[in-house]
């Protein structure tokens, strides 16, 4: 949970690279696995299989809805995939071949041009128009507007099931149902972007299975590789077809070294579900000592939410400030959406360090009042 600055001083990490460093910063059994690996190969061409790709692909696939597994490097990069693999399905399978998208207003999927257009959020969009063409923004949580979008363009919905640059928005427990049935309905794909909330962020392996829905496509990046760069799509075998080879690819994607990193963390994080119980526990312990803040900060905090260990504190003013005095304090916190404190701690936190977070973030909101 501890990082040091170039003078020595000892930071307590509630950011978690973004939500990246699920097993904590340097956890043994990841430094091991890319030890080994980078002693046996670094890489070779993706136009080869190798052993720690296909061991990867063979655990994501066992613990998920997807029969098949395309590796890349980044969130960013396994969102392009899924769009490219909606637009190439849709075009093969359905009718008047539709190419549009529909996502949420306040979500995040990347900085490419293609999943900055399919981000609903104007500030990350301004200058560099005239976005990619084929993404509507919709109200997240609203299957109304979801329905109101619907043309004979469209091919796809794609959703964070938690928002988590947006200001950690989560959904009502109808609404990923009531998506799912119209997807079915219209012959649509369902598009899950768990880069954020995949790999036991949310108290389970992935955010949907508190939904009790399945989507089409599911990117997963952060978490993956327990620090190491690392993303891939997952995809059912009928919606995967559509890709053939020459029609996508990765220089680097499934590389040796990154996946024995993500399997060491895979294998970690679904040992005996100690970690993800873990996650459970010590996310409802936070939730509770932030709420206790509320109670005493009534003024400055207006609402607490959030699953497993990616929680959200909405404040009544913009948070920089906050984020600012508490990194002087030697806690790293994060704030999005201008006025949400954001934490996303390592799975391995103890409620020690939670208690230590919240004196500093206490004493620091205590110092605005």
């Amino acid at each position: 949970m501890k990082v040091w600055g170039a003078d020595g001083k000892e930071y307590l990490d509630f950011v978690g690279g973004i939500a990246v460093n699920v097993l904590g910063h340097c956890h043994p059994k990841v430094v091991v696995a890319i030890q080994k690996q980078a002693q046996r190969l670094i890489h070779i061409s993706n136009l080869y299989y190798n052993e720690p790709q296909i061991r990867l692909a063979k655990l994501l696939v066992e613990h998920s809805f997807a029969d098949k597994v395309f590796f890349c490097n980044s969130g960013a990069e396994a969102n392009e995939a899924a769009i490219k693999l909606a637009r190439k399905y849709a075009k093969e399978n359905l009718p008047g071949k539709p190419f549009e998208i529909i996502t949420a207003l306040n979500s995040f999927h990347g900085r490419t041009l293609a999943t900055l257009a399919a981000t609903g959020q104007p500030k990350f969009q301004k200058g560099f128009e005239p976005l990619m063409p084929g993404f509507r923004s919709v109200e997240f949580n609203s299957i109304d507007a979801i329905k109101k979008a619907l043309t004979p363009q469209t091919c796809a919905v794609m959703l964070e099931p938690v928002q988590g640059e947006g200001g950690v928005n989560l959904p009502s427990s109808e609404y990923l149902r009531q998506v799912r049935e119209l997807c079915d309905k219209y012959k649509l794909l369902l598009i899950f972007d768990e880069i954020q909330t995949g790999m036991g962020r949310t108290g389970k392996f992935f955010a949907y299975e508190h939904y009790g829905v399945t989507p089409d496509i599911e990117t997963l990046a952060k978490g993956l590789g327990g620090g190491c760069a690392i993303g891939s799509m997952l995809a059912t075998d009928k919606v995967a077809s559509a890709f053939q080879p020459g029609n996508h690819g990765s220089t680097f994607g499934g590389n040796p070294l990154a996946c024995s990193a993500a399997i060491a963390t895979v294998e970690t994080l679904l040992e005996d579900g100690i970690l993800l119980d873990q996650c459970r526990r010590m996310g409802a312990y936070l939730l509770g000592g932030l709420n206790s803040l509320r109670r005493e900060h009534a003024h400055l905090i207006s609402d607490i939410r959030g699953m497993g260990l990616l929680v959200g504190m909405e404040l009544a003013r913009e948070g920089s400030k906050i984020v600012s005095s508490c990194m002087e304090q030697g806690i790293i916190i994060n704030c999005t959406a201008g006025n949400v404190l954001r934490f996303m701690p390592a799975l391995i936190v103890q409620e020690k360090d939670i208690d230590y977070m919240l004196d500093i973030l206490d004493e620091v909101l205590g110092r605005l009042a």
